[in-house]
């Protein structure tokens, strides 16, 4: 198994056709358009784009029989070395589409997949990589041995490959199951290390929203995470987790996740469904949006739809609108709510962004020295299961000690608190 480096800006860089079916789901020039920037992340050149309205995708080739004989004279003329269809094509599309054409091709789910396999780097994502790639490739071995056996360069061929071109599905179902064994064992290292963190009263703030929004870049700017910073999409897919110290002296971690896009591959949500429990079982989620983007309302509802389907209904999110130095002088930010505007990459309104993040703290905590009666141990004992006793002493008068001690214990210690 291995995976293959990204073109640099020496070698030649394959041109891409970019092909969209509208059949009106969805905004279909928006979705091309993002289509676009995901072909660049992945390494090539968008040459062009070619739309077809249909009211259902044809079953033989996805688009029309005579648009079909467009695109193949197309490719023919201006020397394309590959074709990207804006949508997932079944296995008999992809053959005739390819006989026909005589080009390269992959699907969307094909080229995030193949995004996803060049920038995993550690070893859960490598491996949720490779189990969402045989998961796509087992249904679509018949007909393709020898193209799914190929290992050389270009968009599509990146990821696990197979180095036996007698590759076959009993092959393929062992690995996974071999893949998800060995997901179950590093899951439960990390599910671990988040209990210890519980137990330790570590309160993790969760970074969340739109791949390219700026979420490694306010990562950076907040803890020097050293996370890459890249204006393409999937720019980080491993989640990182760095230690925030807050204005009020608190110490949170602050934890980076995979970007999201409009209709994420099945596989790879299924996938990196553990990365993503991540964000769900954080404190605090932030929602981070580019407000420079015409599609930013979207962006915000793909990633709130997806935190609902994890169950973070009751998870305190915090909208944060980044990029707002990218916008017309005067513009009107057509948001509203608790939302907190900021640029990362300069650091303004980060300021409020931390205060909003202290307001939204389970538990808030403060530091407070008390002088308790021994007949009220009882309150001794709360501190120390919700609270973090730092020093105690026991004196003639009482228990002294020094505590974080949760703001909803204001009434009970009140009568108790010493300079």
């Amino acid at each position: 198994m291995r995976l293959l480096k990204l073109y640099s800006n020496e070698e030649k860089k394959e041109r891409a056709l970019l092909i969209e079916v509208d059949t009106g789901e969805y905004d279909a020039q928006a979705s091309l358009a993002e289509l676009y920037e995901l072909v660049i992340s992945a390494g090539a050149e968008p040459f062009g784009g070619m739309t077809q309205k249909r009211p259902t995708p044809d079953k033989a080739t996805c688009v029309g029989s005579g648009f079909i004989k467009e695109i193949a004279e197309f490719c023919n003329q201006q020397e394309i070395d590959l074709l990207v269809f804006d949508c997932e094509l079944s296995p008999t599309q992809i053959r005739n589409i390819e006989d026909i054409c005589k080009v390269r091709l992959v699907d969307r789910t094909m080229l995030i997949l193949d995004i996803f396999a060049s920038r995993a780097k550690s070893r859960e994502g490598k491996l949720q990589v490779e189990l969402a790639q045989l998961k796509y490739m087992l249904p679509r071995l018949t007909g393709r041995g020898v193209e799914l056996s190929r290992l050389g360069g270009g968009i599509g061929t990146r990821g696990p490959g197979e180095s036996k071109l007698e590759t076959d599905k009993r092959h393929i179902r062992k690995r996974i199951e071999g893949l998800k064994e060995q997901l179950e064992t590093v899951e439960k290292h990390r599910k671990q290390i988040d209990r210890r963190r519980k137990k330790d009263g570590v309160i993790t703030v969760a970074l969340v929203g739109y791949t390219n929004a700026g979420k490694s870049t306010l990562m950076n700017y907040l803890t020097n995470a050293g996370v890459l910073e890249k204006d393409m999409l999937f720019a980080t897919l491993d989640p990182t987790a760095r230690a925030l110290k807050l204005p009020g002296g608190t110490t949170v971690m602050l934890i980076d996740t995979v970007g999201l896009v409009r209709r994420l591959p099945h596989n790879l949500v299924q996938a990196f469904h553990s990365t993503l429990e991540q964000a769900a079982g954080a404190d605090i989620i932030l929602n981070i949006c580019d407000a420079s983007s015409p599609e930013a309302d979207v962006h915000l509802k793909v990633t709130k739809d997806l935190l609902e389907e994890l169950g973070c209904k009751d998870t305190p999110i915090i909208p944060v609108l980044n990029k707002c130095d990218l916008l017309p002088k005067g513009q009107i930010i057509p948001f509203v709510g608790k939302s907190v505007r900021i640029c990362a990459k300069t650091g303004a309104g980060v300021d409020k962004l931390l205060y909003a993040i202290e307001r939204n703290l389970p538990n808030q905590m403060e530091r407070l020295n008390l002088l308790l009666p021994f007949s009220k141990s009882s309150i001794a004992a709360q501190i120390r299961r919700d609270g973090r006793i730092e020093n105690e002493e026991y004196t003639e008068r009482g228990l002294k000690l020094t505590a974080q001690i949760p703001l909803i214990m204001d009434d009970l210690i009140k009568d108790y608190i010493v300079e």
